[in-house]
């Protein structure tokens, strides 16, 4: 967030240099005389900023290297430009020549890399990131000391872990306990702490209860283990987590206005890309007929698990040949999966088999963004050896989300375990603008080819 704040401030100053550079005037003559100036700054540097959210720049999980994050901001740099480049060519009340949008582009870029090169050295620094102390150093607190990925443990650092007599000991954390001596409070004034996370194997016994309220009282964050883990993840841990969690945990949310938004969106950006994917469509009707025969079938329809449970059948380019499944069992996709067509590799590494599906999103069976929508075979398996695993089902099934954005294709029940905990994330935070977040950042997954098989 801090990023992104940052780097549109620098956007917006960025078109206005570009304006005044390639221009004739003072600066100071375009900043006073120039009033459009301003107006074309913030639509530019909005632009940019959304450009740069669709190819995962500002995504928290971001794990690219050196060389894949430049060529991010690059591509999201002449992206915009181009957008920009076509507005002013089709609007004439925006001014902007090919020279002010060549030096705009060009700051913007190497204002783009010098923001991310400092905020990784502060980063590094810790200047960021709050002071948690764990409150148990069990098995429950076992699980915070278990985050490997750098993106995971980006926002926080461990002051120490408390040893209570609820605690199943766990040696992972035994070196790294605290040795609280005073009261907690007092620690946590002397230790800088910004936040306890309560994460006791055992909260019936001996819970701190008026201890945690002083601290609470005077400005220290108090949170629960898989609140703390869900924030910092971006999914619901299920190896701690409790039932009452969901009872009494924020989010959640069902408000009539979003649903109604959500669904006119659908619809609107449905009719759009039928008309925008129409010629990729005929492509790849052709395609399939050249290599599998005229009389091959061109769809592949297959019953999935909508909302609430219903079955509806889902539909597909088919990127399979026709006897993929001719025993008439289910069978997960696996990596390089020798029942793929060629054409369908192709289809399938660019998302061109999914463009059918925007019909499913007409007739209201999917929205663009939501859990994957799986077969009922595989739901009643999983239904039966993961627990929540039907709650996935509150939503509509989506052609994208949250789980597809951060995690790879499944084929495994841990694949699926692994999935799901971050769809019950997106389910209790689902908001329009978190919908609206994942569509952009789709983009990305399409660009880079991630997670297909």
């Amino acid at each position: 967030m801090v990023v992104a704040v940052v780097e549109f401030l620098i956007f917006f100053g960025a078109s206005i240099a570009g304006i005044w550079y390639a221009g004739d005037l003072p600066l100071l003559t375009v900043l006073t005389t120039e009033k459009f100036v301003y107006r074309e700054s913030l639509l530019y540097a909005s632009i940019f900023a959304v450009s740069s959210t669709a190819v995962g720049l500002y995504h928290a999980r971001q794990r690219a290297s050196v060389t894949g994050l430049l060529t991010r901001i690059i591509f999201a740099v002449l992206a915009a430009m181009a957008v920009i480049g076509g507005l002013a060519a089709a609007l004439p009340q925006i001014k902007m020549t090919l020279s002010q949008l060549a030096q705009t582009g060009f700051l913007a870029c190497c204002a783009s890399i010098a923001v991310r090169f400092v905020f990784e050295k502060l980063v590094a620094d810790e200047l960021f990131k709050r002071r948690v102390l764990v409150y148990g150093a069990g098995q429950r607190a076992a699980s915070i000391s278990q985050l490997r990925r750098r993106s995971d443990r980006r926002g926080f650092n461990v002051v120490g872990y408390v040893p209570t007599e609820a605690d199943r000991p766990d040696e992972s954390i035994a070196a790294v306990c605290a040795s609280v001596n005073t009261e907690l409070l007092a620690h946590c004034r002397e230790n800088l702490v910004d936040e306890i996370v309560v994460a006791m194997d055992d909260r019936r016994r001996a819970f701190p209860m008026y201890q945690l309220l002083e601290c609470r009282l005077d400005g220290v964050e108090v949170t629960e283990l898989v609140t703390f883990l869900e924030r910092e993840t971006g999914k619901v841990r299920l190896d701690v987590l409790n039932p009452s969690w969901f009872i009494f945990s924020d989010g959640f949310r069902r408000g009539r206005v979003h649903s109604i938004f959500e669904r006119v969106f659908d619809v609107g950006v449905s009719f759009a890309l039928l008309l925008l994917a129409m010629p990729i469509m005929l492509l790849a009707v052709l395609a399939i007929k050249i290599e599998d025969g005229p009389k091959a079938s061109i769809f592949y329809r297959q019953i999935r698990v909508g909302r609430y449970g219903k079955n509806f059948g889902v539909l597909k380019f088919r990127s399979m040949r026709e006897d993929a499944e001719h025993a008439g069992k289910a069978i997960w996709a696996t990596k390089n999966d020798s029942r793929v067509t060629r054409v369908g590799s192709f289809m399938r590494v660019t998302r061109i088999d999914e463009l059918p599906q925007i019909i499913n999103v007409l007739r209201g069976e999917m929205s663009f963004v939501g859990p994957r929508p799986e077969r009922p075979e595989f739901v009643s398996q999983l239904s039966e050896r993961i627990p929540y695993y039907r709650e996935r089902h509150t939503l509509k099934p989506g052609i994208t989300g949250w789980a597809q954005l951060c995690y790879p294709y499944g084929s495994s029940e841990q694949d699926a375990i692994e999935k799901l905990q971050y769809d019950l994330f997106y389910i209790k935070n689902h908001t329009l603008l978190f919908y609206l977040a994942i569509l952009l950042q789709t983009v990305e997954v399409v660009l880079w080819r991630k997670g297909a098989r």
